[in-house]
């Protein structure tokens, strides 16, 4: 087998994960394709967040995940994101608030329906349209909103990464 010096390609979180579910296996790979033991993976249940989290958002995928116990019990799905300016604030944080027929006040009105809030600044998980970008929350179907909504409590963690 010729060597060459050209870099290992990098992958990205959704591939590494769609690699590691195809295999069966129990290591992941880390940021630049290296292997990592298990316990040492970046996230599990293929997210890219921890086990404490009840809910999971990867901004690079552009997807969302249920959890319960480091196990994922609903997704991944697609959802929509802030846009340039606008983006959906990363980090650790709580359920605070839920509306299920919101209307946005930044927004004219707008209709938000089946709002779980978590983020400060009226961040939330919501019914939208995924074609656009959001003003910092995350949008997604009317069936997947009516899951987060009725899975959610408050207090429950949200991991955004």
């Amino acid at each position: 087998m010729a060597h060459t010096n050209e870099p290992t390609p990098r992958l990205t979180r959704r591939t590494r994960a769609l690699v590691v579910a195809a295999a069966g296996l129990v290591i992941g790979l880390g940021a630049a394709g290296t292997a990592l033991a298990a316990g040492e993976d970046e996230g599990v249940g293929g997210t890219p967040c921890s086990a404490a989290a009840k809910a999971c958002v990867d901004l690079e995928t552009q997807q969302a995940w249920l959890m319960k116990n480091g196990v994922v019990t609903y997704g991944p799905v697609d959802v929509a994101t802030g846009g340039q300016g606008r983006e959906t604030p990363t980090g650790d944080f709580a359920v605070y608030d839920k509306d299920r027929d919101h209307h946005s006040a930044e927004f004219d009105g707008a209709p938000m329906p089946w709002s779980t809030f978590f983020a400060p600044g009226g961040i939330a998980f919501h019914e939208g349209d995924r074609d656009s970008g959001s003003a910092g929350c995350v949008k997604m179907t009317n069936q997947n909103a009516t899951v987060f909504f009725s899975k959610l409590d408050k207090g429950d963690r949200v991991e955004v990464r």
